[in-house]
Order: C-alpha cells, then sequence, then structure tokens
C-alpha cells in the first residue's frame, strides 16, 4: 500500500506577523505547501521567500484573486492526496500532526472525505506565558480543512476559493456525508487536529495595534455576500481608514464560554 500524500494550500493576505509560525508548524505534517499570496502589501512574501529558500517543499505564487487558489490544488484530484488548507490565521500543534499524519500514512482515514478538528478561536494570546483565550469549536463551529482527493475524480470550479464552490465529482462509494468531526467528540486538550484561530488578532503590521481590541478582518465570504450598497460602504469606510467587523466571524467564532488554554505546543 503507498503511502499517501499531505499538500498544503495556504491562502494568505496581509499576515507577517505570524506567517512564519503558521508555515513551520505544517512543515513537517506536508510533503508540500503551495503558499496562494493574494497581494500582500506588508512583508508576508518577504517572509515566505526567506523561508522557501531553506524548504524547497514551499511554493510561493503570487495570485490577483482568491479564486485562483483552487487552481493550484484542482489538478490532485483522484489521486492519493490530502489537501490541507490553511489560512494565514490559524496556527497548528505540530506535534498533534505529527501523531495525525501517523494515522494518515496507514489508511486509517482513507474511508472518509473530509477530516474536522478542534480549534481555539483566540480573543487574547501571550506568546511568552504560552497562554491564549478565546472560544473552543464546539459549540463554535470548525474552521480546520483536511480534504481526501482520493475519493474525488474532480473538482471543478468556480470556486470563491480554494475548496469553496464548484462541482465536486465523487467516486463510487464516497460522498459529501463522510465527514469525520473530531471535533465533536474529543476534547481540546486530548485533540490531535487543533488549531489556534487567530481570527480576532492582529496579524500584520498594517494593522493598527490597539491594546485589549479585537481586529477582526471581513473574509472571503462576507464580501462576496455583500450586495452592491454594501460594497460601495465598505469601500468608503476602507477608504476613510474606518475599521468595519465580519459578522460572520462575530457569529460562528465567538459562541460558548471564553475560557484559557496552555499553548506550549504550539509553540516549541
Amino acid at each position: 500500500m503507498s503511502v499517501p500524500s499531505v499538500v498544503g494550500i495556504v491562502l494568505i493576505k496581509n499576515e507577517d506577523l505570524f506567517i512564519d509560525r503558521v508555515i513551520s508548524n505544517i512543515l513537517d505534517f506536508c510533503d508540500e505547501i503551495i503558499v496562494a499570496d493574494n497581494l500582500s502589501k506588508d512583508r508576508t512574501s518577504d517572509k515566505i521567500r526567506a523561508q522557501q529558500q531553506q524548504h524547497k517543499k514551499i511554493h510561493y505564487h503570487s495570485i490577483a484573486d482568491p479564486a485562483q487558489s483552487h487552481d493550484l490544488i484542482s489538478e490532485y484530484a483522484n489521486t492519493a492526496t490530502w489537501i490541507f488548507a490553511v489560512d494565514g490565521d490559524e496556527l497548528y500543534d505540530p506535534f498533534g500532526l505529527k501523531r495525525l499524519r501517523q494515522r494518515i500514512n496507514v489508511g486509517e482515514y482513507d474511508r472518509q472525505w473530509m477530516i474536522l478538528g478542534n480549534a481555539l478561536n483566540c480573543t487574547e494570546l501571550d506568546v511568552e506565558a504560552k497562554y491564549a483565550q478565546g472560544y473552543l469549536a464546539p459549540p463554535c463551529r470548525s474552521m480546520t480543512k483536511l480534504y481526501n482527493f482520493n475519493a474525488i475524480v474532480s473538482w471543478k470550479g468556480p470556486c470563491s476559493e480554494r475548496l469553496h464552490g464548484g462541482e465536486v465529482l465523487f467516486k463510487t462509494g464516497y460522498d459529501k456525508s463522510l465527514r469525520l468531526e473530531f471535533y465533536k467528540d474529543i476534547s481540546w486538550e486530548e485533540a490531535e487536529f487543533r488549531a489556534l484561530h487567530l481570527c480576532f488578532l492582529r496579524r500584520s503590521t498594517l494593522e493598527s495595534a490597539t491594546e485589549g481590541q479585537k481586529v477582526i478582518r471581513k473574509n472571503i465570504s462576507d464580501m462576496l455576500s455583500e450586495n452592491l450598497c454594501a460594497r460601495i460602504r465598505s469601500r468608503f469606510f476602507k477608504f476613510i481608514g474606518k475599521k468595519q467587523d465580519s459578522p460572520w466571524k462575530l457569529e460562528k467564532y465567538m459562541r460558548g464560554e471564553l475560557v484559557g488554554s496552555d499553548i506550549s505546543s504550539f509553540f516549541p
């Protein structure tokens, strides 16, 4: 039995505060890391290119539209490949990923289409103290994304970004219901597949440093759901430098109780 590959697809825009750690934490888990940079204006591209010089498995692409990120992975359909989608605000536990990779290698999850892991949606992060506060999934939704591309014949666009939208053609015996939802059955402390989701924190030097305040960027789903009037209003607010929060993130990632956690394993 051949060992499947794991290909990371990292979609980013202005992530220079954490991108080094984002990439470093998935290096050993992935056989290849495809970085799709949506025209970052901070030091994100410089940092990735520096890592690329040290690790040949990293492949950097500058893209003008998030939809192009799906084109970078569509060719892996119908191959023994797991596609691991990572955003610039996601720090994975590298030790947990190591154990997860061992299970993937022996085919433990071959009959699954998608794996959803645990997440802590961080409102506070203290790297020196190795401590974070935030909201857990569940009751929040899981944003982790690991797909078995050997379960499909093709995934054709148009897609708004990688793994969003389009038309998926499954192989016989597979369908979209084959989802392994770790986060519903395994606690945060015991989870192997888990991430710190930095969705409420400053991630770029281009963002103002505001002590104790959340920095909630609109995501692609927010922008695509806006009508013409909302888009005009968003552009005006951006022009005058007024921040707009993401309603999607507030609704999906701030549920339940605020909890604290030791995060030593995320910063080895």
